[in-house]
C-alpha cells in the first residue's frame, strides 16, 4: 500500500468510528426517551434482589448501549443518596453481561453477501438503508412522539451501522499488507494485548466501539487469531472502566467506591482468567488459540468471559465492597439530602433520569415548604428562637431547590424530552416556584410571630378561637398539597380548591369580626395590624396550594388554562359546591364577636 492508501484508509477508519459513535448516541437517546424515568425508577425498588439486579443491570445496559452510562448513572445516585454502595454491585455486574448484546449485534457485518436475497438483507450494507429510510419517514411524518422516537432509533442505528461498513471498506486493503501482517506479529504477547485493549477502549471511552474495531479487522483481513483477540477483548472490559473513574471526580467517598467496584470486577476477572488461559495454553495447548477468529468467535469470547466473570465474582460480591472500602475507607460523615446532592449531575446526563431525580427532588422541596410554614405557624402560639433559626434555614433551602431544579429543567427542555418526561417537567416546573412563594410567606409568619413576643401582644378570646379555627383550615390545605403532589391524585386535588375558597371566605370575616371588636374597644388597632398580616400570609399560602393543586390537574390533562379551568370548578360545579359546604360547615367560626 502507499503513503496515500493508508492516509485514506485511516480517515476512512476515523469517520466510520465517528459515525458509530454517533450513531449509538442517537439511539440509546432514543431508547431512553421511550423508557422514560422508568429505569431510574427500577434502579431504586428493584436492587433488593440480587436476581432482579443482575437483569436489571444487564437489561438498562442493553438500552443504553453502554455498560459506561450505567456506571455513571450508579455514581450520580449513590452520590445523592438515592442507593447504597451495596445495592450497585450486582447491577454493576449484570452491565457486563449486557454490553455483550452489542457484540452480537455487530456479527451481522460478517452476514454473506453473495447468497440469497433475503440472507443478504440482513447485512447491514443493505438493511441499514432500509432502516434509515423508515426512520427518517417516521421522523419528518406528524406522528406521535412515540414514532419519532421509534424513527430517531431506527435513524441512530443505521448510522451506528454504516459506520462499520466504512471502518470495513477501509481496513480490507490491510489483508494484503506485509507491514501490517509484521504489525500484528506483536500482539502474540498477551500483555500487550491487554494493555492496548485498555488503551484504545479508554480514549474513545467505547468498549462497544473498540470491540467494532476488532471484529472489523477480525471479519476484513483475516489476520486476527483467538490468541491475539482474546487478551484485548480482556484489556477492553478493563479500558471501559475509564468512564467511571471520570464520572468520580468530585464525588463523595461512597460515589467513588461504585467506581473502584466497577474497576475491581473487571482487573480481578481479567487476571484469573487470563492467568489460567496462559498457563493452559503453555502447558495442554489450545487447539484454537492459533485460529484465525472471525466477529462471531470474537462475540463469543466476549460473551463467554464476561459471563464466566460473573459466575466466578457474583458470590463474592460483598468482597467486591470490602475491597472498595479497603481502598476508601469511610471518613466524612453524610451531609444528607441537599439540593445539591439530590440533583448530582452525573445523573442529570440522562434526560429522563433527570426529569425523575427533578421531580423527585420537587417532592421533598414539597415536603420541606410544608414543614417549613407549619413551624412558622407555631411560633405564633409558642415562640422560641431555634425554630426562628431553623424556618430561616429552610427558606434558604428552599430557593437553593428552586434555583437548581429551575435551572436543569429548562436546559432538559432545550433538548428532545418523551411526552411522558416533558408532562412531569412542566409540572414540577409550575409547581416549585409555589412551594418557594410557601417558604416566603413563612418567613413573613416567623417575623409576625416575633414582633407578638417582642411586643407581648395579646388576642381577644374570639379572636384567638377564630384563629385557631383557621389555622386548622390552613393546616388542612397544607396536608393534602403536599399528598396531592407526592401522589398525582386528581380526585385529591379537587378538594383543594373548595377549601382555598373557604379561606378566602374566613379571611373576609375575620377582618370583618376585628373591626367590629375594634369599634367595641375590644380590641386594639396594634393588634389589628398583626391579625391584618397573619390573615394576609394565610390567604397567599392556600393561594399557592391552589396553584400547585392545579397543576397537578392541568398537567394530566396537558393543558394549561389555569383561568377557565378555575372558572369551571367554582361556578356551577355540584361537587365544588358539595365540597365547599362540608369545608364550611367544618370551618365555622362563633358567630359573635
Amino acid at each position: 500500500m502507499e503513503i496515500k492508501d493508508i492516509i485514506l484508509a485511516c480517515i476512512m477508519v476515523i469517520g466510520g468510528l465517528a459515525f458509530f459513535l454517533y450513531g449509538m448516541s442517537v439511539m440509546s437517546s432514543g431508547l431512553e426517551k421511550m423508557a422514560g424515568g422508568k429505569m431510574e425508577q427500577a434502579l431504586k425498588k428493584l436492587t433488593s434482589n440480587w436476581l432482579y439486579s443482575l437483569l436489571l443491570g444487564t437489561g438498562i445496559t442493553i438500552v443504553l448501549q453502554s455498560s459506561s452510562s450505567l456506571t455513571v448513572m450508579l455514581v450520580g445516585l449513590v452520590n445523592c443518596g438515592v442507593m447504597e454502595v451495596s445495592q450497585t454491585v450486582v447491577v454493576i455486574i449484570g452491565a457486563n453481561i449486557g454490553k455483550t448484546f452489542t457484540t452480537w449485534l455487530l456479527c451481522l457485518m460478517g452476514v454473506d453477501t453473495e447468497g440469497p436475497l433475503w440472507l443478504s438483507l440482513l447485512n447491514p450494507e443493505y438493511f441499514s438503508l432500509i432502516f434509515a429510510l423508515i426512520g427518517a419517514v417516521l421522523m419528518m411524518s406528524k406522528s406521535s412522539p412515540r414514532r419519532k422516537d421509534i424513527g430517531s432509533i431506527l435513524v441512530g442505528f443505521a448510522v451506528l451501522m454504516y459506520g462499520m461498513v466504512l471502518m470495513k471498506d477501509a481496513v480490507e486493503p490491510l489483508k494484503d499488507s506485509p507491514d501490517f501482517q509484521a504489525l500484528l506479529t506483536k500482539f502474540d504477547n498477551p500483555l500487550l494485548g491487554v494493555l492496548v485493549g485498555t488503551v484504545v477502549t479508554g480514549v474513545i471511552q467505547s468498549s462497544a466501539a473498540s470491540i467494532g474495531i476488532l471484529q472489523t479487522l477480525a471479519e476484513n483481513t483475516g489476520t486476527i487469531t483467538f490468541g491475539m483477540a482474546i487478551p484485548i477483548i480482556m484489556g477492553q472490559n478493563i479500558g471501559t472502566c475509564v468512564t467511571a473513574l471520570i464520572s468520580a471526580i468530585g464525588v463523595n467517598r461512597q460515589a467513588k467506591k461504585v467506581g473502584v467496584i466497577h474497576i475491581a470486577f473487571n482487573v480481578i476477572g481479567t487476571v484469573i482468567f487470563l492467568t489460567v488461559y496462559e498457563l493452559i495454553d503453555m502447558t495442554v495447548g489450545f487447539p484454537f488459540s492459533g485460529l484465525v477468529i472471525n466477529s462471531v468467535g470474537i462475540a463469543i469470547v466476549h460473551t463467554v468471559f464476561n459471563v464466566l466473570t460473573t459466575i466466578l465474582l457474583l458470590p463474592f460480591s460483598k468482597w467486591l465492597v470490602w475491597i472498595a472500602d479497603r481502598i476508601l475507607p469511610d471518613k466524612d460523615v453524610p451531609e444528607g439530602e441537599t439540593p445539591h446532592a439530590l440533583l448530582d449531575p452525573r445523573v442529570l446526563t440522562t434526560p429522563s433520569v433527570a426529569v425523575a431525580e427533578c421531580d423527585a427532588a420537587s417532592r421533598k422541596m414539597a415536603e420541606l415548604a410544608r414543614e417549613t410554614v407549619l413551624l412558622s405557624i407555631s411560633l405564633l402560639t409558642n415562640y422560641d428562637e431555634k425554630t426562628v433559626r431553623r424556618v430561616s434555614k429552610n427558606e434558604d433551602a428552599l430557593d437553593e431547590f428552586e434555583d437548581r431544579i429551575g435551572t436543569t429543567l429548562v436546559q432538559l427542555n432545550a433538548q428532545a424530552l418523551s411526552e411522558r418526561d416533558s408532562q412531569i417537567s412542566s409540572r414540577v416546573l409550575r409547581a416549585i416556584g409555589d412551594f418557594e412563594r410557601l417558604g416566603d410567606h413563612a418567613i413573613n409568619l416567623s417575623d409576625i410571630a416575633t414582633e407578638i413576643h417582642d411586643k407581648q401582644l395579646h388576642f381577644s378570646e374570639h379572636a384567638t378561637e377564630e384563629m385557631r379555627v383557621i389555622t386548622e383550615a390552613i393546616r388542612e390545605i397544607l396536608e393534602n398539597t403536599c399528598r396531592v403532589y407526592e401522589t398525582v391524585d386528581e380526585n385529591v386535588a379537587a378538594n383543594i380548591e373548595p377549601l382555598e375558597q373557604v379561606i378566602d371566605y374566613l379571611t373576609q370575616d375575620i377582618k370583618a369580626n376585628h373591626v367590629k371588636r375594634l369599634q367595641k374597644g375590644t380590641c386594639t388597632i396594634e393588634t389589628g395590624f398583626v391579625l391584618s398580616d397573619i390573615l394576609t400570609n394565610y390567604e397567599r399560602v392556600s393561594d399557592h396550594c391552589s396553584n400547585i393543586a392545579v397543576s397537578v390537574i392541568e398537567t394530566s390533562h396537558n393543558t394549561f388554562e389555569t383561568h377557565s379551568y378555575l372558572s369551571k370548578v367554582k361556578f356551577g360545579s355540584k361537587n365544588f359546591n358539595d365540597l365547599f359546604e362540608r369545608f364550611s360547615e367544618k370551618y365555622k367560626i362563633p358567630g359573635t364577636v
